[in-house]
């Protein structure tokens, strides 16, 4: 049988999709593009993937399928020609803290093994390498003990292992042991403990008991080669004092320190895993950080007055002690109660910081009817509150505490995650000095760039025996590390944890692990694998999906990039709306069918007859006197930074990825003024200090993230509009004669809604080995309300109806309610006309979030004093969802606000009134500023990335600089 050509689906209905048919082409680079909801994500992902999926884990068995989620049978007739499926979506990898970007990509375990494996211990108190010790060594070692001091001789046989050990223990009894030490209990082999196979567990064999006195070396000779021999080279000396607690002393006959007495074990792969016991540092469990009491957040606002709160964990005290407190310091250490925090003697800051150590304080205190007066050191804010989170068990007391908590490296392992022994294997050039020699821990703290090039150095290090050893290991860490450099991530480092990465670069990090996984005749399906990409690493990821089709495997993806679909071998542009008006294959073909078929919105602007103009002229802002000013920023790679964001414009902050774009506007500026302003209790990156905030009255981060984490959250209730729309019901006459509330039409509470289902509208069954069903409600039928609420209608239309409709049929319903009007007009204004007023929160789309966002900020009253912050706002959006949006952005400045967005979108970049480019290079080669100023001026400065690709898109019409 011949092999098929394409992947045909026939009667595609799923979501919004009306009843289509396509044939894609199997073994080709396939993009799938159109307006935002118009069905794209319901055609790869909801029908083509799912089944893709669901076929495959449907041919497993039973056992094996309750492990895997399984897909729901999409709404489709037919689908022919589908291979294996794979999804790379823009999902967070992991919100873990103890994933990174090296263990996610496997390049860490491949880095233990390369350790484990060529790698030398030094001792850390002499910097020497680590030798292995001779028994007449740990003789001499234990001799030098005083004497008569008591021990135990153990060998160690099982360290964190499974198992029931039963064989184990009665060979011991056989060959004439007598006890054991088992998970830190002695045990008399007789007697043995049941071990539960579930658990891992510590065994010890008792080989001696000893008493250091003179003769006794010939004895302890012996049963040190007894208990080397049992335990592979390592025995234990466990002193037995009269009190307090026993010391443990390990020999290797592998690795130790004469001078100091530090011994490995054992050198295994599993001792740099900072994800198990046995490689992680005891002190912060191998997560790197330790919670700390931060200064910043005690006292978040320096400005303020000792006695008006400056010290905010003493704000919510209604007592007089406080009060009666900061009076008895004030007047030992003779300073003005009314002088702001920042204007304090550092000695004071200090005392009620840290406290007055030993120098004591006349307290006086009024109790109502008791008057009383101590004398005693001041125990200081912060002490005091490390002493109470250490003692209570109370958990509101500690979610208090944490307020003002941060995370700091951890002092133990300086924030390398790994225990001392770990630390303590190195490779570097062995006549250098320390500097050169590096652990697992710096290598994963080096970008992905730096890490290639040390792995590329590496075999000059090496014996010719050890780069024997490492040749495999080395191979195949740079092939991981150069497939992450080809998706535009050579500035992450390899400990960067997981839950700090886009969605795009953690979309990437994936598309790298599977080009490396070297699979064919696979269906990949990817969802804008070029967001959060600068125009310059575009290339490279275009290249990395070419190879991804090269290798005989089918590559879907939906994707707005101009250049990946002048790229891509086929295109379906679906349309021709969004929504109810989208679902159907407006055009599809090559590139240049496409751009040549008139009836395609995508078509149009990929030949130019639709464009988003330059704009004819740029604003002056609001003069030079007004704006903000960053001084001195150094958050993560930013290199002492200072700049300007004037007000009153369309900011745009560009670079390339990992430039330091978000950590100076989000991490430092939004941040900063969030707390000045919003009095919001977070910690900014530093910053010396950022002047012109008198300038504004709020500012906003318009984000990404949720507008709810339930599906009872949804754009009505976000924006507000249900509340109008809840009073509107329980206005009406029918309403009124029933004695309904506006409560009765919410599904959150008793009354109206349905209690078979809680105000769902569905049901959830566990199925166990198949996926949980969610079937709909029979009571309600989905409507979520009860059969009496659902009896009062408006236009004939039930509450049920109205959560039902999209927002552009509510809006026409509702034209002659301003309240619910207004707020439907300002979601259409940001393209969203499409989505049900109704809808779960958790079905939207980051942009789709971010834009139900907006259109919030768009009904309020504008104040002309506002900063509002955008991260990529062009996120999943096509062309003419990129024209509208930025219509609704301009807006938002013509009202005098201010608007600074980070973006890639050299669309939106050439609109901007004003540009900070931020670079060149991502990681330790950025955290500079390349260029400021309009996108004309910007492009002429030979240094900017963004400058060289925004002259040719200005070139096409000359701007009139106003």
């Amino acid at each position: 049988m011949a092999e098929q050509k394409f992947i045909e689906v026939r009667g595609a209905r799923e979501h919004n999709l009306k009843n289509i048919d396509v044939d894609i082409p199997r073994d080709q680079l396939v993009v799938i593009t159109g307006l935002s909801g118009s069905g794209k994500s319901s055609l790869a992902f909801d029908t083509i993937y799912a089944e893709g999926q669901r076929r495959y884990v449907e041919s497993l068995s039973a056992y094996a399928r309750q492990f895997l989620d399984m897909m729901q049978k999409p709404d489709v007739d037919h689908i022919s020609g589908l291979s294996p499926a794979i999804s790379i979506e823009q999902k967070t990898t992991s919100k873990n803290p103890r994933s990174t970007v090296g263990t996610v990509t496997e390049i860490y375990d491949y880095m233990r093994l390369l350790f484990a494996r060529v790698g030398t211990p030094y001792s850390p108190t002499t910097g020497k390498p680590i030798e292995a010790q001779q028994v007449q060594d740990m003789v001499d070692r234990v001799m030098a003990m005083e004497e008569g001091t008591r021990a135990y001789l153990l060998a160690p046989i099982v360290r964190d292992r499974k198992g029931e050990y039963r064989k184990e223990f009665i060979e011991l009894r056989k060959t004439g042991f007598q006890r054991i030490k088992v998970n830190g209990e002695f045990h008399d082999l007789d007697e043995p403990p049941t071990l539960d196979k579930k658990f891992r567990h510590d065994i010890d064999v008792v080989v001696d008991r000893i008493v250091v006195r003179e003769g006794l070396e010939t004895r302890l000779a012996d049963s040190l080669r007894t208990a080397l021999d049992l335990a592979d080279g390592i025995a234990i000396l466990e002193t037995a004092p009269a009190e307090g607690e026993p010391e443990r002393h390990t020999f290797s006959e592998k690795f130790a320190c004469p001078d100091s007495g530090f011994t490995i074990p054992e050198i295994e792969p599993r001792l740099f895993s900072f994800n198990a016991p046995f490689g992680a540092c005891p002190v912060c469990d191998g997560l790197g950080v330790e919670l700390f009491f931060d200064e910043r957040l005690v006292v978040p606002d320096q400005n303020l007055k000792i006695y008006d709160g400056a010290l905010a964990p003493w704000r919510k005290g209604k007592s007089p002690y406080f009060k009666q407190t900061i009076e008895a310091i004030a007047k030992h250490y003779q300073f003005d109660q009314q002088t702001r925090w920042k204007d304090l003697p550092e000695k004071v800051q200090e005392v009620f910081l840290r406290g007055s150590g030993k120098e004591e304080i006349k307290f006086r205190y009024d109790e109502g009817g008791r008057v009383y007066e101590v004398s005693r050191v001041f125990e200081g804010v912060i002490p005091n509150m490390e002493r109470r989170y250490r003692e209570t068990d109370s958990n509101w007391i500690r979610e208090e505490f944490e307020r003002y908590q941060n995370n700091r490296p951890c002092g133990a392992c300086e924030g390398f995650r790994l225990r001392p022994e770990a630390l303590a294997v190195k490779i570097g050039p062995s006549n250098a000095g320390a500097d050169k020699l590096l652990h697992a821990g710096h290598v994963v703290q080096m970008s992905i760039k730096e890490a290639y090039d040390w792995c590329t150095a590496v075999p000059d290090y090496l014996t010719h025996q050890k780069n024997e050893i490492a040749r495999a290991i080395l191979k195949e860490i740079r092939e991981r590390l150069g497939f992450l450099n080809n998706v535009g991530l050579e500035y992450l480092t390899l400990a960067r944890s997981s839950g700090t990465l886009s969605g795009g670069e953690s979309q990437r990090i994936r598309l790298a692990s599977q080009i490396g996984s070297g699979l064919t005749g696979v269906l990949y399906v990817l969802d804008e694998p070029s967001i959060g990409l600068h125009q310059r690493d575009n290339d490279r990821l275009l290249l990395t999906l070419k190879n991804l089709r090269d290798q005989g495997n089918t590559v879907i993806v939906v994707e707005h990039d101009e250049e990946a679909i002048r790229e891509a071998d086929y295109v379906f542009d679906i349309g021709p709306g969004a929504g109810v008006h989208g679902g159907q294959v407006v055009s599809h073909g090559t590139p240049s069918q496409v751009a040549a078929d008139p009836n395609s919105v995508t078509g149009q602007y990929l030949t130019g007859v639709r464009e988003i103009a330059v704009p004819a002229t740029r604003r002056k802002g609001k003069g030079k006197a007004k704006k903000i000013q960053v001084v001195k920023a150094t958050g993560n790679n930013l290199q002492n930074v200072t700049v300007d964001f004037p007000l009153g414009k369309f900011v745009c902050v560009t670079g390339v990825s990992g430039g330091g774009k978000s950590t100076l506007t989000i991490e430092t500026l939004f941040k900063t003024a969030s707390m000045n302003l919003n009095g919001a209790r977070q910690t900014p990156a530093p910053c010396e200090t950022i002047k012109g905030l008198e300038h504004l009255d709020k500012v906003i981060d318009i984000d990404q993230r949720p507008i709810g984490r339930t599906p009872r959250s949804n754009p009505a209730t976000y924006t507000g509009a249900f509340t109008p729309i809840r009073d509107w019901f329980a206005g009406l006459p029918e309403s009124k004669a029933r004695g309904y509330k506006p409560g009765r039409f919410s599904f959150n509470v008793k009354g109206g809604r349905c209690e078979a289902c809680q105000g769902d509208g569905v049901i959830k069954i566990e199925m166990h080995f198949l996926p949980d069903v969610y079937v709909e409600c029979e009571t309600c039928k989905g409507a979520r309300y009860n059969r009496e609420t659902l009896e009062i209608k408006f236009k004939g239309n039930s509450i049920a109806d109205v959560l039902n409709m999209t927002v552009e049929d509510a809006q026409g319903f509702f034209a002659a309610v301003p309240s619910i009007r207004d707020k439907m007009d300002a979601l259409m204004r940001v393209g969203l006309g499409y989505i049900k007023v109704g809808q779960q929160a958790t079905t939207l789309s980051g942009g789709e979030a971010q834009r139900v966002k907006l259109s919030k900020e768009l009904s309020k009253r504008s104040t002309g004093r506002t900063l509002y912050i955008l991260d990529e706002p062009t996120t999943g959006l096509h062309f003419e969802d990129v024209r509208k949006l930025l219509e609704v952005l301009h807006e938002l400045v013509d009202q005098g606000n201010s608007v600074i967005v980070i973006e890639h979108n050299l669309d939106v970049v050439k609109t901007a009134d004003y540009i900070i480019d931020i670079g060149p290079e991502g990681g330790d080669g950025g955290g500079q500023v390349v260029a400021t100023g309009t996108p004309e001026e910007v492009a002429e400065v030979p240094e900017s990335h963004t400058g060289k690709y925004l002259k040719p898109m200005l070139k096409k019409r000359q701007v009139a600089a106003e």
